[in-house]
């Protein structure tokens, strides 16, 4: 695929994207996650733990708590940059400490570095009604420039 015709592409499936969100039909908000103020958290977000979301164990599925570490991060990485400009995910470790079993789980992100070209975030994710540090995380992106038409 040419530059001009993979350029094209994405510009399109942002467009698609954003035609599913005004409709209400990502599947993210079925997931319930909602905003929350947390002091000192550039950005918080809870996440309700039910059967339909947890491993055999009971606990919150990993890759959920993964999902919510990468779109806290994410926003959070958006935040203050230039008109146009977005991010991508190039790396993301997450270290899990103890299972989210009650929840809600909350994921708190502060920004480590804001560069020219990259973000890097730091989220501690919690059960909150045990107030328990469940995972660590640290995500990096890179800032991509505006696509043009």
């Amino acid at each position: 695929m040419e530059e001009a015709e993979r350029k094209a592409a994405t510009i399109e499936a942002q467009r698609a994207v954003q035609e599913v969100l005004a409709a209400g039909g990502h599947f993210l908000p079925q997931l319930g996650m909602t905003d929350v103020e947390v002091d000192g958290a550039d950005l918080a977000i809870e996440m309700p733990v039910t059967p339909r979301v947890s491993n055999s164990r009971g606990g919150l599925q990993g890759g959920l708590i993964a999902t919510l570490v990468d779109i806290v991060a994410g926003r959070t990485a958006m935040q203050g940059l230039e008109a146009g400009h977005g991010t991508a995910t190039h790396d993301m470790n997450i270290h899990y400490l103890t299972p989210i079993v009650v929840g809600p789980a909350r994921a708190e992100a502060t920004a480590l570095r804001r560069g020219r070209r990259t973000v890097v975030v730091h989220v501690d994710v919690r059960d909150v009604a045990t107030d328990r540090l469940a995972a660590v995380a640290t995500v990096s992106f890179s800032v991509l420039a505006p696509l043009s038409d």
